[in-house]
């Protein structure tokens, strides 16, 4: 008999973390395209409790519907079931929560039995994703959060799936064919080290005794905080590209960029819980990429971009187009740095210039050195991604599209995964990179 993954979802409660919060705001979570392809899929799914950051439930209802149902991305759902659409919507339970706190933040005693009761899959995928997050913030929500949410669900009676959720770039520096495995506790993945994450919490809070001994400002602390732990994306840098503001970046041209459309993601997360549903001990880990089966290289983002903004200028609040030419790479940290000083010594000349007439030249001296911070910022912010020598292994996930085609699961129509289907090209200027400028400008 083959494997129903539509049927199987049928009348099940589900958990979902991550879909609001610090990466909901700006563009689209993966739990929220999650949440809506369950939704889309399979209409008859009994319930579905969504936590958000919220004080209480007002508000948690109020988010849910601005940054989840009121979203362009639930416009197909709402195309194709018309008459039924909020009564579908209507299966979503927003929970005021934070996975940063034990039994996630829940403080109604009869919500958090009901939920222990009743919930059958428990999806967490809250995360902070911000490039340079205080280090506070992001081990309380991407470490202590993950513990959590694994004691949350040990206390679930009839719990038949857990998912995590995590970037493959938690692998760190690591380089070559990186595997599909398990850690254990306090294993660091280039094994330097044993981690403790009680020890860097205790880290943390002796950071934060010292400032506030020192009287530090609060942009002392967020600096502070920030620098013990930084992250990184592709968008930022598309952004100021776009507008103009980046004509030279660190990096080596042929690193892999191992990236993929969220919704292939969710496709493969929604095939794993179908999966491995009520197998208990079945611990399996599968890197959802694209670097083994269809790498996409820094030069060839840079190419796709640059063709994309070249026949799609980013337009100024003047409504002048902006003319982009092509990034230039420059292949290490002593070239960059040689490269900015020309900029380093054009702004101690505008200084001078600025102090002998008057402050004439002060504005101007103000933008390039901010341009400059801003260069510097993302360079360090990127160097360790934009040299990145690893490989993601998929030995896994082929299993797991090879199993459920086995069992007769048409994964082409509804739940595909495989990254070779993909033009990059076309996937970039059609979709992703007109998203990115949507939501920036709307910001």
């Amino acid at each position: 008999m083959g494997l129903d993954i539509v049927q199987f979802l049928e009348n099940k409660t589900i958990l979902v973390t991550g879909a609001t919060g610090f990466l909901a705001k700006s563009t689209l979570s993966l739990s929220l395209v999650f949440v809506e392809k369950i939704l889309r899929v399979q209409p008859n799914v009994k319930k579905m409790y969504v936590f958000v950051r919220a004080t209480d439930k007002q508000t948690a209802t109020r988010r849910l519907h601005e940054e989840l149902i009121q979203k362009e991305l639930f416009d197909v759902l709402r195309k194709e079931w018309p008459e039924n659409f909020n009564s579908i919507v209507g299966r979503l339970d927003p929970i005021p929560g934070d996975v940063s706190c034990e039994n996630l933040g829940v403080h109604d005693l009869d919500i958090r039995s009901e939920m222990w009761r009743e919930v059958d899959i428990i999806v967490n995928s809250a995360a902070t994703t911000k490039f340079d997050e205080r280090y506070d913030i992001a081990l309380a929500v991407n470490a202590f959060g993950a513990k959590h949410v694994a004691e949350f669900a040990a206390r679930c009676a009839n719990l038949k799936m857990l998912l995590h959720v995590s970037t493959a770039y938690v692998c760190g520096e690591m380089s070559g064919i990186i595997r599909e495995k398990l850690f254990s506790m306090g294993e660091t993945p280039n094994g330097s080290r044993e981690l403790d994450v009680n020890e860097e919490k205790l880290l943390v809070e002796g950071l934060m005794d010292e400032l506030r001994e020192k009287r530090a400002s609060q942009e002392e602390i967020n600096i502070a905080l920030k620098d013990l732990g930084l992250q990184r994306t592709l968008d930022s840098i598309a952004v100021r590209y776009s507008r103009g503001r980046l004509k030279y970046f660190l990096g080596n041209p042929n690193t892999i960029l191992d990236t993929l459309p969220a919704d292939m993601v969710v496709n493969a997360m929604i095939v794993a819980i179908a999966v491995h549903a009520d197998r208990p001990n079945s611990n399996m880990v599968y890197q959802v990429g694209s670097s083994m089966k269809h790498p996409m290289t820094c030069s060839h983002f840079r190419d796709i971009g640059w063709s994309h903004f070249k026949d799609n200028p980013w337009i100024t609040e003047s409504g002048k187009p902006v003319k982009v030419r092509k990034l230039r790479f420059i292949g290490s940290k002593a070239s960059f740095n040689k490269h900015l000083r020309r900029y380093t010594l054009l702004s101690k000349v505008l200084k001078i210039a600025s102090s002998m007439f008057g402050g004439r030249f002060q504005s101007l001296r103000a933008d390039l050195d901010k341009k400059v911070n801003a260069t510097v910022r993302l360079a360090e912010l990127y160097e360790p991604y934009v040299f990145f020598k690893g490989i993601f292994d998929d030995t896994n996930t082929d299993a797991l599209r090879a199993t459920t085609c086995d069992n007769g699961v048409n994964l082409e129509s509804v739940f595909y995964f495989d990254p070779r289907c993909i033009d990059w090209e076309d996937y970039f200027k059609r979709i992703h990179l007109p998203g990115v400028v949507n939501t920036f400008k709307s910001k």
